[in-house]
């Protein structure tokens, strides 16, 4: 597997693979209705890429296949970290998110963990700040403000 940085030409099919995990690794913590409001299928792929491109971000990529990325900004906020649903418990969410901390000069790392991150994030280190519920067209979706030393 190779980690390695998120280029322009990746932008559509991390759009799918955050929406294919999402609908499907997700789907034991979460209602189809929140699903449906958290992944729409509907990416402003233009604001992604630019987000993607604003952020340190990296793409891992196992046999020309992505399999996972993340993104984390320069102040911390670690913002997306998603594994194809065929490769979960591999240890690719792992490795990029060694790579994304490593990315960055700061005392403290936060993240708004789904309840299906939560354990791994605690795993590595990461402590609950607080309980947050987010609402999106009408459906509320609970996640976790959580931080980490560094």
């Amino acid at each position: 597997m190779l980690i390695r940085e998120y280029q322009l030409s990746d932008c559509k099919e991390l759009a799918e693979l955050f929406y294919n995990t999402v609908h499907t690794v997700n789907a034991k913590d979460y209602t189809i209705e929140q699903l449906n409001v958290w992944a729409t299928g509907q990416m402003e792929l233009e604001k992604w890429n630019r987000s993607l491109q604003e952020h340190y971000s990296v793409v891992a990529v196992d046999k020309e296949v992505i399999v996972g990325f993340g993104d984390i900004d320069q102040w911390g906020y670690l913002d997306h970290l998603y594994v194809h649903v065929d490769y979960q418990g591999k240890g690719i969410a792992t490795a990029i998110c060694d790579k994304l901390e490593q990315a960055v000069d700061v005392e403290k790392i936060t993240t708004h963990a789904s309840i299906t991150a939560k354990r791994f994030f605690e795993s590595r280190g990461y402590s609950t700040v607080k309980e947050r519920q987010v609402v999106r067209n009408g459906i509320a979706l609970t996640n976790y403000l959580m931080e980490k030393k560094q």
